[in-house]
């Protein structure tokens, strides 16, 4: 393994950030390289074929020009569609990233919880198979808030984001039958911990947030164990938009440690 290769980071914006965050505390010296794909933003409202087909198409490019040492699918509902697809067609390392509903159905004392994704994950039958799985005896509300995306991609651009605002766009979410009876709430779109201060706010300090960048770093820093790493340049973040919408971002990239921004 060249000590040089880096850890690719992959989202379809800037939620992967909050994967990054635990990455860095479990392997600082690791190099990484992030990638937005912010000219396919949002995939929520995308068709499967569609999401599918980018995903694995933007990868297998990636691959061949990083040749990176692992890959991480830093996105709920990239994962929940393409994750078996871009396993199967590259040979590096895969993590996805799935809805933190095991925890959640361990954690919840009321035995009603909620998810909170895109309407693309929340459709998906591995949802259906976690909930299957791990969430027998309890009742899991799920809930599709596109519009929660652009408002964590807005707060990170320093704009102000209301409360207001993340409530409404999670409101479907207590509205349905046992709603008021939920005190666990899945954050299902690794961007939706960018929020999760507005979505206390909202919900009430009640509501305990669960999200599994924790888990999704622990697995990376598994698969790379005894590995050893080398950074011959700064680490960088890419994106397929445009450059000068990037740049917006280089603050809270900066505070991530990426102050090198490029375009793919």
């Amino acid at each position: 393994m060249n000590a040089s290769a880096p850890i690719l980071l992959f989202d379809s914006g800037v939620g992967g950030l909050t994967v990054l965050r635990e990455v860095r505390t479990l392997l600082p010296d690791a190099p990484i390289i992030y990638a937005a794909d912010m000219a396919g933003l949002p995939y929520g409202n995308k068709s499967e074929a569609e999401i599918a087909a980018r995903v694995a198409g933007l990868l297998g490019r990636m691959a061949e020009r990083w040749q990176p040492r692992l890959i991480c699918i830093a996105c709920n509902t990239a994962s929940t569609i393409a994750l078996g697809m871009v396993r199967d067609v590259l040979e590096t390392p895969i993590v996805g990233t799935v809805p933190a509903i095991k925890p959640a159905a361990a954690i919840t004392k009321s035995g009603v919880f909620g998810l909170l994704g895109t309407e693309a994950t929340m459709r998906q039958s591995y949802v259906d198979r976690l909930e299957h799985e791990f969430a027998g005896g309890k009742r899991l509300l799920r809930h599709g808030a596109n519009g929660l995306v652009p408002l964590a991609e807005a707060k990170l651009r320093g704009e102000k984001v209301s409360i207001d605002a993340v409530a409404e766009a999670a409101k479907g979410l207590v509205l349905q039958p046992h709603g008021e009876e939920i005190d666990t709430v899945v954050l299902a779109c690794t961007h939706f911990p960018l929020l999760e201060d507005e979505l206390r706010a909202a919900f009430g300090d009640h509501v305990v947030f669960v999200h599994g960048a924790q888990g999704i770093a622990r697995r990376i820093a598994h698969l790379t164990l005894g590995q050893e790493f080398t950074r011959t340049g700064p680490d960088r973040a890419v994106t397929t938009g445009e450059l000068a919408d990037f740049n917006l971002l280089a603050p809270a990239f900066a505070a991530y440690g990426i102050e090198r921004l490029e375009k793919f």
